[in-house]
Order: structure tokens, then sequence, then C-alpha cells
């Protein structure tokens, strides 16, 4: 495939890709290197992950807005940016109340600045596609990525946010393991041509194995906690993964970002952590 096409064009030097498309080497490194930081964070100082969660927001936020800006989209990003870190922060003292009321905040300022700001001096033009995909955007990334930050107040806080991670980190190993050396049967190839059923067997099971690993020894929870949060956590994280997929077919573009080699942005690291913050919340609140 790509490593067979690069050895006979004897492109010497040329970054090796693996038969799921990635710079291998690239990819485990920084992962590897967001890994340790996670871990540290969360085991040593699990409040400060509000202040990680500060940074990559906005990361993340302005990597969609620029290609949404390249593609014609008239998006709001200082309303969006700075609602961003309302939703964030206003979580720390009020929980759940404080976050939903953050994101209404944004939602109003947003419509109301992408209306005015054009409206002064012309009719506005495709106002309504533009606002749904403000919206979109900021229940995407600062909202969802909030539920982390939420589960960070509660008691072993960063437990429950390592066993988030864990779980979804393990599912797409599990997913790249088993589409690479299993995948025959494609699952959405109109979406994502790379993902397979086998793959999807493969995150099932490393995941809800992380998730009751975790479960069990980090939060002193059963383990048959962690089969609901895993089973949630790799449909969610999937699902993630294909929402992103179809909003950059949509784009026509293959990254976000090119700030993690291996990876593309950071948009394309957390695309699954995302919509997995919030199901993993509700598990955890409810179950743990």
């Amino acid at each position: 495939m790509a490593e067979t096409e690069s050895a006979h064009s004897g492109e010497a030097g040329a970054p090796k890709k693996s038969r799921a498309g990635r710079n291998l080497p690239a990819a485990i490194a920084v992962g590897a290197a967001l890994g340790a930081m996670a871990i540290g964070v969360l085991l040593c100082a699990p409040h400060v992950w509000f202040a990680v969660l500060a940074v990559a927001i906005p990361i993340a936020t302005h990597e969609v807005t620029r290609r949404l800006r390249e593609a014609g989209y008239a998006i709001p990003v200082v309303a969006l940016l700075i609602g961003g870190q309302a939703i964030l922060w206003l979580a720390w003292p009020f929980g759940p109340a404080g976050a939903v009321g953050g994101y209404a905040g944004t939602v109003v300022v947003c419509m109301i600045w992408r209306l005015v700001r054009e409206g002064l001096t012309q009719q506005p033009v495709n106002y309504l596609r533009d606002i749904s995909a403000t919206v979109l955007l900021a229940t995407w990334i600062p909202l969802f990525a909030t539920f982390s930050a939420l589960l960070i107040r509660q008691d072993h806080g960063g437990g429950r946010v390592f066993a988030l991670i864990a779980t979804v980190v393990f599912a797409d190993i599990g997913g790249y393991v088993a589409g690479v050396l299993f995948g025959k049967h494609l699952m959405v190839p109109a979406i994502s041509p790379k993902k397979s059923w086998e793959g999807l067997g493969g995150s099932l099971l490393f995941g809800i194995g992380a998730s009751v690993l975790s479960v069990t020894f980090l939060l002193d929870q059963p383990p048959w906690v962690g089969v609901p949060l895993g089973l949630l956590l790799v449909i969610t994280g999937v699902l993630g993964d294909l929402v992103e997929s179809q909003v950059k077919r949509d784009l026509g573009i293959k990254d976000m970002g090119t700030l993690l080699p291996g990876h593309g942005g950071l948009m394309d690291r957390i695309d699954a952590m995302l919509p997995s913050a919030v199901a993993g919340w509700i598990v955890l609140t409810l179950l743990a």
C-alpha cells in the first residue's frame, strides 16, 4: 500500500505510514506525550485540568472556525472564543448550571454578534447557515469538553476523567489493531472508508476492558459499572469520529489542522473524546 508505493518510487527519508494511513512513529510519540501529560495532571493535580481545557478549547475551536471561514462561513470567532472560556470557568463554582448558563449566553451573543456586525452596513447573507454552524461549534467543543471538567468536581474526579480518557484511548487502539489485522467488512464507507465492523469489535473489547479496570481500581466501584460505561464511551467515541469525518468531507479537507504530527490538528485527536465526555459524565454521575 503506502509503504510499497514509497519503496518503489525510491523516496528516501519519507515518513512511513501505516496501513491505516497514519505516520505511525509520530502518532505514537505524540500520543504518548499527551497521555503522560494527562496522567500527570489527573493523578497529581486534578483541578489543573481546568487550565488544560482552557488552552485546548480555543485551539480546537480556532482550528474548526479557520476551516469554516476558508469554506465561506462567517463565524463570530471572538464571541465564540470568549464564550468557550465562560462555559468552562462558570462550571468551576456553579457546576452544570454554570456551564449551561455560559453556553446559553454564548449562543445569544453569537446570534446578535453575527447579525449586528454585518447588518449595520448590508443585508446579512447566509445568516441561518452561519449561526447554525456556530451553535454546533459552541456545543461540540466548549460545552462537551466542559463535561470532563464537571467530572473533576466530583469525588475521585481525577480518576473519573482518567477512566474516561483511558477507555476512549484503548478503544481507539483496539479498533486500530483489529481493523488493520482483520478489517474486511466496512462499517460506513461513504463517511469513513477505513472503519470496519472488525475494528468496532476490537474497540469494544479493549474499551470495555479498560473501563472495567479503571472503575475497579481507580474509583473503587464494582466492575459491572465499567461495562455500561465502556459500551457507551466506545459508541460515542466512534460516532464522534464519524461526525468529524463527515464535517471534513463537507469542507473537502483531510485534517482540521497540523498541530500534532501523525494526528493532524488537536481537533482530530479529541473528536472522539468530546461526545464521550458527555456520556461519561452521565454514566458516572448516575451509577458511581
